[in-house]
């Protein structure tokens, strides 16, 4: 295989985590500029699409690796999936733990309550997404991969429709991890006990995952294109086009994670991969990617070192300081906002380009 043969998928990869870090970073959220923050409910901004894209090229990646497990029994390739499933998870649950010591009122240090950190969050969605995603394509191959996802996006519209309604207090989302888990251990950022990364909204991110795979498989097979790119093209334009008019009955919400939210983010994820491939492997107009391929190589690394970066800064009351002190007088409170998320997106860049140049590429 060509090592730039499928330098688009890369540099999707690189892109999604460049504006990760810049959504989730911004000097100041009260004054960050519209399309950077996610719809407050039902709707969408760009921001929405970044996560499910990610959950893509997650499956994405998995059109490659998956061919090395055909040689191997079941329970080896259980396990091999169970024991990543297993680290990105504990990953993502350690981070929110971290960095496990609060500050008292007295100014003093004592160590975080295990019984308040938050159970599910972005690495482990990523995880159950990857590992359901994969002993899916294992056992039920392609064909199984596409009946499953019919089936989980009209199965979660039915268990919404019939199990509450789609109100962020009201939703079968928040009823069933408020039953399994209780308000304690899920995301308070909404104002009230309510994850956007849930259980049951997991069901149809899984989806993201096997678009993604199925896709890597398509590019493959017809390679780098003017017929992949036209049927990628098309394909796109029919989902966002049903996805739109899914929104009708079944809102496009990226916090309950509707199945038109998931058709509208495949849709969108295949124009973009399709424009990718035509600029990058047709045209081979490639002068500008090697910025986002330091991303796509130590994807992984980079997210960690991004949020846990923020944690430590927040928790040495550095985060506001530098904004208040540096960015806000300097260039106001919109663009300040934005050039401190960008500041500290080049900042993890840096990390990435020295792991680059010496050949380090961190992976689970």
């Amino acid at each position: 295989m060509e090592s730039t043969r499928y330098l688009s998928l890369d540099v999707l990869r690189g892109m999604t985590v460049t504006l990760m870090i810049i959504v989730n970073t911004p000097g100041n959220g009260e004054t960050t500029f519209a399309p950077l923050q996610h719809a407050v409910w039902h709707g969408f901004t760009p921001t929405d699409w970044v996560f499910p894209t990610f959950m893509f090229v997650v499956g994405n990646a998995l059109s490659f690796a998956m061919g090395k497990y055909e040689a191997l029994g079941n329970a080896e390739v259980f396990k091999k999936i169970f024991k990543r499933t297993f680290i990105i998870f504990l990953l993502g649950y350690l981070m929110y733990w971290f960095p496990f010591i609060t500050h008292t009122d007295g100014g003093a240090y004592e160590l975080s309550a295990i019984g308040n950190t938050r159970i599910f969050g972005v690495l482990q969605r990523i995880a159950l997404g990857y590992g359901l995603g994969a002993l899916i394509i294992h056992f039920w191959k392609l064909r199984g991969a596409m009946i499953f996802s019919v089936i989980a996006l009209a199965g979660y519209w039915i268990i919404l429709y019939f199990f509450g309604d789609y109100s962020l207090t009201g939703n079968a989302v928040l009823t069933l991890d408020k039953f399994l888990l209780g308000d304690n251990h899920l995301y308070h950022g909404e104002g009230v006990a309510f994850d956007p990364e849930g259980l049951l909204s997991t069901l149809p991110a899984i989806v993201n995952v096997l678009a993604g795979y199925v896709t890597g498989k398509f590019i493959q097979q017809k390679g780098n294109t003017y017929e992949a790119i036209s049927k990628m093209l098309m394909a796109g334009v029919v989902l966002i086009f049903v996805a739109l008019c899914w929104d009708l009955v079944f809102p496009i919400n990226k916090k309950l994670w509707t199945s038109s939210f998931v058709l509208l983010t495949v849709g969108l994820d295949l124009v973009v991969l399709a424009i990718l491939i035509y600029i990058i492997d047709i045209v081979k107009a490639q002068r500008w990617t090697y910025f986002f391929e330091v991303f796509g190589k130590n994807t992984l690394f980079i997210y960690l070192l991004s949020e846990v970066g923020i944690i430590l800064l927040y928790f040495f009351n550095r985060y506001t300081w530098i904004f208040d002190h540096v960015f806000l007088p300097a260039f106001g409170g919109y663009v300040g906002s934005l050039l401190f998320a960008i500041s500290w997106m080049l900042i993890c860049w840096a990390v990435g380009y020295v792991l680059d140049k010496k050949k380090i590429y961190i992976k689970v």
